[in-house]
This record gives C-alpha cells, sequence and structure tokens, in this order.
C-alpha cells in the first residue's frame, strides 16, 4: 500500500518534505480489529508538533494522520461491532486501558495508557490501517468523506472546547486563531447559541475576514482588545502571547480554554503576566488533554442535526507535504484534507 511516511523528526524550516512516499505491506487486524480502506485524512496542526518533536511519535518511522474516514475492507475474527462495507471513522483516541480510574468514569482521554493515531500507531496517511472495533465511529449518511474528516479531531476538540468553556446563551465568546477547529466552533455556537455573540481574535486579514463571513461581530489581531469583556475565550494558536493577550479580554470569573497539545517558544510574554490585570476576579483557565470517544459520538450527532459542513481544502495524498508546509506558514481557511485513491 501507498503512505506518507516520517522517517525522523526535523524543523519545516530547513526541510519542506518531511514525509516520504513510500510502499509499504498491507497491515493485517488482530482478532478485534478492522481494516480500514481509507478514503480522506484531516491534515491537523498537531502534525507539525509530531513532525517537529514537540509530541514526538513513540517510535520511527510513523504514518501521521488522526482524522480517518474510510470503508471496512475486513474484520478481525471476533469483532461484532461493525462490518466490511460500513464506512467509518477513526479520532486521535486510538486506545485506552479501560480499566484505570479515569477510563472508568468516561475520562480515557486522561488515562495514562492514552494511545493516538497516527504518533502512537500508523495513521491515516495512508491507503489501508488497522484500528479497534471499539475506537471506530459510523459517520452520518448526510455528510460526505471530505467533510467528515475535520469533524473527527478539529471539529470534536473543538466541541469539547466548546463544553468546557461552560458558555450559557447570550453570553460573548472569544475564539483566539481560527484555524480548522475554531471555524467550527464558530459554526456550533451560531446554531446552539443563538444570542451569543463571538469575537474572533486571529493573525491575518484573510483569517479575520473568513471568520466574518462565518458571522463574528467583531475581528482583530490577537493582542487588540475587544469592544467588550467576554465572559469565555477559547485559545487554539501554538503560542504563549496570546494567552496572555486573552487573559486581559476576559470578564472577572471568565474561563480561558486552552485548546492545544503544545505550546511553542516565547515564554518571555509570560513575563508580562500581571496578576490584577490578567488574572485577578476568579478568572480560570482550564487545558484540554486529548479528546473522549463520548465526545466525538456526541459531536457526530450535533453534526449530523445542524448539517455541519466544514470549508476544506483537497489535496491527494502525494500532496501531504505542501498541505503540511500551507499549514505551518499560516495559510489557512478551514480545514484541510487529504483525499487518498
Amino acid at each position: 500500500m501507498k503512505a506518507m511516511v516520517l522517517k525522523k523528526l526535523c524543523n519545516l524550516k530547513d526541510n519542506q518534505s518531511p514525509l516520504e512516499l513510500m510502499e509499504l505491506p498491507v497491515p493485517v487486524p488482530d482478532e478485534q480489529e478492522i481494516l480500514l480502506k481509507v478514503s480522506t485524512c484531516g491534515v491537523c496542526h498537531t502534525e507539525l508538533d509530531e513532525i517537529e518533536g514537540r509530541t514526538p511519535p513513540e517510535s520511527l518511522p510513523m504514518v501521521l494522520g488522526h482524522q480517518v474516514v474510510g470503508r471496512v475492507e475486513a474484520v478481525g475474527s471476533k469483532v461484532s461491532l461493525v462490518k466490511s462495507g460500513d464506512r467509518v471513522g477513526v479520532a486521535w483516541i486510538f486506545s485506552a486501558c479501560g480499566v484505570c480510574k479515569f477510563c472508568l468514569k468516561g475520562m480515557e482521554n486522561l488515562c495514562q495508557a492514552f494511545k493516538a493515531t497516527g504518533r502512537d500507531a500508523f495513521g491515516g496517511y495512508a491507503q489501508l490501517m488497522t484500528v479497534s472495533e471499539k475506537f471506530v465511529y459510523p459517520l452520518p449518511h448526510a455528510i460526505l468523506d471530505v467533510h467528515a474528516a475535520p469533524l473527527l479531531c478539529a471539529g470534536a476538540i473543538g466541541y469539547r472546547s466548546l463544553r468546557l468553556t461552560g458558555l450559557q446563551d447570550g453570553q460573548r465568546l472569544g475564539l483566539t486563531g481560527f484555524g480548522a477547529s475554531g471555524h467550527l466552533v464558530l459554526k456550533m455556537v451560531r446554531h446552539r447559541f443563538p444570542n451569543s455573540a463571538v469575537f474572533v481574535f486571529a493573525r491575518s486579514a484573510e483569517e479575520q475576514a473568513f471568520a466574518k463571513e462565518l458571522g463574528a461581530v467583531w475581528t482583530g489581531h490577537t493582542n487588540e482588545r475587544a469592544p467588550f469583556k467576554l465572559d469565555c475565550i477559547i485559545d487554539t494558536t501554538p503560542a504563549w502571547e496570546p494567552v496572555v493577550e486573552a487573559l486581559a479580554n476576559l470578564e472577572s470569573g471568565g474561563r480561558l480554554v486552552i485548546n492545544a497539545i503544545r505550546k511553542e517558544g516565547d515564554r518571555e510574554s509570560l513575563l508580562a503576566l500581571d496578576y490584577p490585570e490578567h488574572l485577578w476576579l476568579e478568572k480560570e483557565i482550564k487545558s484540554v488533554a486529548n479528546i473522549t470517544r463520548v465526545d466525538v459520538i456526541e459531536f457526530l450527532s450535533l453534526a449530523a442535526e445542524m448539517n455541519l459542513q466544514p470549508e476544506v481544502q483537497l489535496f491527494p495524498l502525494e500532496q501531504a507535504n505542501e498541505a503540511l508546509i500551507e499549514l505551518k506558514t499560516g495559510k489557512i481557511r478551514g480545514a484541510k484534507v487529504l483525499v487518498i485513491d
């Protein structure tokens, strides 16, 4: 089978082609796994973190990709939840132990044995992959493969982030950074909280204009002040400065939810943190760690209910490097999706 393979970690500023197109053996599912014929796979900022070593793969070489859509090609001898031909998705959560205190509470995202698709096990930048039947999700019939892929991470993690804000209808929400996840959160807010205004902080004029198209009431740079204090803010940026700036825009008693697996460099920005301005009056900071299966199931149901269609840019599998470099350099409008032949 064809796959785009990461063979060594690198800095994308120095290496514009971190992935190599290779022929790999067809994987064989074990008794409780399925063999998935991949049709589409979303491209995520987390892949940049993997390539550049901020959240490195468990081993190399590795096939990246954790927003996977495909059809069940074959099943293991003890598989009972899906059958050949079913259309399913695979998300960031590849597996968890199922028996620890977190798993038993439905908080498998915090499991110490949590494994991530495309980081700890081969993912969807390939024609085929194997995965446990317990960690695949039936996809709504009305949603096309190219639209379903971003829902499995950008959408699901955005859904979890929005839930963790505790936003109530009529409250003001800020979005710092406006990529794949941010644009889906804005769509969700307009559907679920019609009386809530969304304020978007983004670096580029193109991202700001896109946010306005989707219904943001105000847009500005990440270091600008919104015209009103905001009840909740979701930060999806990879840097520290927007965290400090977001806290300055937060209302007393408000909550900042940081939806990022890692933060890069610029820690000196934290020196600007001023307790009275940024943290006092019971402001909160909460991080998002991975997703659970329930997050994915609930979000896919919501996506079907609201006929959620992400804005997508399509690339053939062989152009995965181009998609990643565009993501790295900020050429973002919605989500990038690989189409696998």
